[in-house]
């Protein structure tokens, strides 16, 4: 097994990329939600969204696929090569046709015509993805060269949002910065791919050795991004671009938790597979236990505290014109809890045991419950509804996939300390809440808040000897004893 980088490693490295995705949309976001205005950002939002479901079906499940199959054959230069080109020619097949199909519908659609530049330029994800083959780079665990690429492109991005980004009519523009940022370090994959594999073609391709695993990740991707991105989506077309400005505000702060949260299980996926693959029983359930432990530790803590300040986050962030972007934001906060465990659950577990289809069933279920609320709800009540119908269905989503697993994962659910986390989340919301009566600016407010919060959730875990706590602590002490 390629040891170069152990899994602590992979994990700061990825919270490094993590924090850049972080920074990029902290600092960006507020100045671009004011310049544009709900409906400017809610055009990109709404395009962004239709845009992913192309993009959906030009990948078909590969870049998760790609991971595990990729993480199996690594050590096998000859096997790797022949894995990534017959992946890598399926992928640019099914490019070709997602935009031939992309263009008959943007010009059928009244709503998408009359946005089309936008929609085009959008639409250059779907290259970048097919031709990035960032899963190969995941399953080679090139965490450190992901990173660096990453952060060099959104800085350049987010110096020239600034130097371009003007007028409320300047969205377009702002589309395709979101989109450089996200996508233009594909070009480099694809550059630096004959450093791996070899480019050369081979003989006895056999892609379809590969479409039966690929159709169930297929199928779990259309599942997520429905749930995900049909909330944009379906409000823009039962109400307006204004409402998904608002959604839009409240599940940007929520997004950049999720890739907080989820960071340490993205790197687990090839270690995980790898571990299957060869037997390592008990090495696969000692490091997802670990994670889950993880998760219930650092998203409840996040979750609470942005339901807490809302208000405070959503009016610097976004402005006062985002007003109703605060009860969205106040409703899918939990989602962080729910999307944390189905992350080691679904990828991190059930996937590099063979049994994606019930990762699949427990996403259909939740996209059919989301799509059923927001007809429901989004008529009535716009964004708050969308909200309310991402959040249940995460929590079926969980719950699902707790049910497959029960037998292997009920022994870390029970050794988690709930009654400590409890204790420690209690004090870290009395010792911070009552800065919200001293009616500070919303920056004041959230910087002081954060610090007692946090430092008192930590604190307190560290005073109750929460094991996970105590472990990360002792970690990061003698890392810093050998560097002193």
């Amino acid at each position: 097994m390629q040891k170069n980088k152990s899994l602590t490693f992979n994990f700061i490295m990825n919270t490094i990329l993590t924090m850049s995705s972080l920074i990029f949309p902290l600092i960006t976001f507020p100045y671009v939600s004011r310049i544009l205005s709900p409906e400017g950002t809610g055009k990109v939002s709404f395009t962004v969204s239709v845009v992913s479901y192309f993009a959906l079906f030009s990948q078909l499940g590969i870049p998760t696929y790609g991971i595990r199959a990729c993480a199996k054959v690594r050590d096998n230069r000859k096997e790797l090569s022949k894995t990534v080109q017959e992946l890598f020619i399926i992928n640019i097949v099914m490019c070709i046709c997602t935009y031939i199909a992309f263009t008959i519908v943007l010009y059928s659609v009244p709503r998408f015509k009359e946005e089309s530049q936008l929609f085009w330029i959008i639409s250059t994800t779907i290259i970048f993805n097919s031709i990035g083959m960032e899963w190969l780079y995941k399953a080679l665990e090139k965490y450190t060269y992901i990173t660096i690429r990453s952060v060099i492109f959104k800085l350049i991005a987010l110096v020239a949002m600034f130097a371009v980004v003007h007028d409320k009519n300047d969205y377009i523009l702002y589309g395709a910065l979101y989109i450089f940022a996200a996508s233009a370090s594909s070009v480099f994959n694809f550059i630096n791919v004959h450093k791996f594999v070899d480019i050369r073609p081979m003989k006895n391709y056999n892609v379809r050795r590969h479409f039966k695993a690929i159709f169930i990740f297929f199928s779990m991707s259309c599942a997520t991004v429905i749930y995900t991105n049909l909330d944009n989506v379906m409000l823009g077309l039962m109400k307006t671009n204004i409402d998904v400005g608002y959604y839009n505000a409240a599940v940007k702060v929520k997004s950049i938790l999720v890739s907080l949260v989820t960071s340490l299980g993205t790197v687990l996926l090839p270690r995980t597979s790898y571990f299957i693959e060869y037997g390592l029983k008990d090495e696969f359930f000692q490091i997802t236990r670990k994670a889950i432990n993880f998760v219930l530790i650092i998203a409840p803590a996040m979750a609470l505290y942005f339901m807490t300040f809302s208000k405070e986050s959503i009016l610097l962030l976004s402005g006062k014109e985002y007003y109703g972007a605060i009860m969205p934001m106040k409703i899918i906060m939990p989602t962080l809890v729910f999307i944390g465990l189905t992350n080691i659950m679904g990828t991190q577990m059930l996937v590099p045991l063979g049994k994606e289809k019930y990762v699949l069933y427990s996403e259909v279920a939740g996209a059919l419950i989301d799509i059923i609320l927001n007809m429901i709800l989004i008529p009535k009540m716009a964004a708050v509804g969308a909200a309310i119908g991402t959040l249940v269905a995460e929590i079926i989503v969980c719950i699902v996939q707790y049910t497959f697993l029960r037998t292997q994962i009920e022994l870390a659910y029970k050794n988690i300390k709930y009654i400590k986390i409890i204790m420690a989340l209690s004090i870290g919301f009395l010792g911070s809440f009552w800065l919200k009566a001293l009616n500070l600016n919303n920056l004041l407010t959230l910087v002081i808040s954060a610090g007692l919060y946090f430092g008192l959730y930590v604190l307190t875990l560290l005073f109750l000897k929460e094991p996970l706590v105590e472990e990360m602590t002792n970690k990061f002490l003698c890392k810093v004893k050998s560097i002193l």
